[in-house]
């Protein structure tokens, strides 16, 4: 079975709190704080695993929890820190913000390397670091903060230099079995390609391109109708396509009137897609009857689209030589493979978080306490202006400014959160 888009939860470990112990050995009867720091919880740590091409791992399985950081111990000693939890996926995987749509990233960026996704919570320091001159019997510690969680999306965006596109039964699948290493499965009827299929086509010594046979593509595959709506998506990162059609007309379609309905599909689609380089290939040409196909009206059409025009049989092998060598060309002029640019910010983590905040009055001072704002709070520099800023962003961002003032906040009373004090301006 072939999955290619998943929701999934994950989250990063917690980390460990911090010990409250004091060293004891004989002879010492009141030794100083001794209590070791929370060790930091586990990542989640996406990576490509090039041996795959579906995401059907993530069918039945779709929590994935990071273990939290050891607790301190007596004697200075750290608690573990966890170990980052590794999720493998396919390289040309998005993963993308369940709340928002956005990209978080683009497994293909930097060569496929590792991205961490969620962090894992810090851990808390142990009460030998609250001593001073005056306090040198501390008896609290500090906790470890929450790990990182949310909710999302990954998208399967095939890498692939060239795509096949066309209707059912035009001999897709069949020229990339031609072409390739690839074996499809092949058969007299539509829809009989249920998913993507890659090949690697060689071009001599060891150089190469990556072709994909993209089925179901038919009238109103935008909207949904046929394959197409599911597997438009792998076309997107295609430098160059291969519009094939039966050029035969054994099943009695118009091959102009095929060319103009799949190019409306992908215009639907993505605007970006449809100005994508064309080479239209003219498949079944061993069983071309020019007698009863307008081969001039078919070619002027061709022209008009500006379009270069190759006549194919992958029955008999014509043309298969010279196809390959002209995509070979077109791909050296081509630009490079697209790769996604993140449209998530550190802001975005926050915007579903307000639903999850309490306000509390007392006197004239509104209290905000939440626990992600807890997380957050050790975050923030407050000496920092810039820091400030990505504060006083994501608090607007997650409704917590809007919240403050349905509890009757107005300008000049006294905001606390967790110790941290200002006076609320509108």
């Amino acid at each position: 079975m072939f999955v290619d888009n998943v929701k999934i939860y994950i989250k990063a470990g917690d980390g460990g709190n911090g010990a409250i112990a004091f060293h004891r050995e004989k002879y010492v009867s009141h030794g100083g704080p001794s209590g070791g720091d929370g060790g930091h919880g586990g990542n989640i740590v996406f990576r490509v695993d090039k041996g795959t091409n579906t995401l059907l791992a993530f069918r039945y399985k779709h929590k994935f929890i990071a273990a939290n950081g050891g607790n301190g111990k007596s004697e200075k000693f750290h608690g573990a820190t966890a170990d980052d939890l590794i999720i493998s996926v396919p390289e040309g995987t998005l993963i993308k913000d369940a709340v928002t749509g956005k990209i978080i990233h683009d497994m293909t960026e930097n060569g496929g390397a590792d991205y961490v996704c969620c962090k894992g919570g810090r851990g808390g320091w142990g009460n030998r670091h609250f001593a001073t001159p005056t306090r040198q019997i501390p008896m609290f510690a500090k906790n470890g903060t929450k790990g990182e969680e949310k909710e999302v999306i990954l998208e399967l965006k095939m890498l692939a230099d060239v795509g096949l596109i066309g209707y059912p039964s035009v001999g897709k699948s069949s020229i990339l079995s031609c072409i390739s290493a690839a074996k499809p499965k092949i058969a007299d009827y539509h829809f009989t390609t249920l998913s993507p299929n890659l090949g690697v086509v060689s071009t001599g010594a060891e150089s190469g391109f990556v072709a994909a046979d993209i089925p179901g593509l038919i009238e109103g595959a935008s909207e949904g109708l046929g394959l197409g709506h599911a597997f438009l998506r792998h076309v997107d990162r295609c430098r160059l396509l291969l519009h094939v059609v039966d050029i035969s007309c054994f099943e009695g379609r118009d091959p102009v009137e095929d060319i103009k309905l799949i190019n409306t599909e992908l215009e639907k689609y993505s605007p970006a897609l449809a100005l994508r380089p064309q080479i239209i290939v003219a498949n079944k040409c061993d069983a071309l009857d020019r007698d009863h196909v307008d081969i001039p009206a078919f070619e002027a059409y061709v022209k008009e689209l500006d379009c270069e025009l190759i006549y194919v049989s992958a029955a008999t092998g014509e043309g298969l030589d010279e196809l390959v060598s002209l995509c070979a060309e077109r791909l050296a002029e081509l630009p490079p493979m697209l790769i996604y640019e993140s449209e998530y910010t550190p802001e975005d983590a926050y915007a579903e978080k307000g639903k999850e905040t309490t306000v509390r009055r007392e006197n004239d001072t509104f209290i905000v306490e939440g626990e992600w704002l807890y997380n957050l709070m050790g975050q923030i520099n407050f000496d920092d202006y810039e820091s400030m800023n990505y504060f006083q962003k994501v608090l607007r961002n997650s409704g917590v400014f809007d919240l403050l003032e349905s509890k009757g906040c107005t300008e000049g009373h006294t905001v606390s959160i967790y110790d941290f004090e200002f006076d609320y301006v509108k």
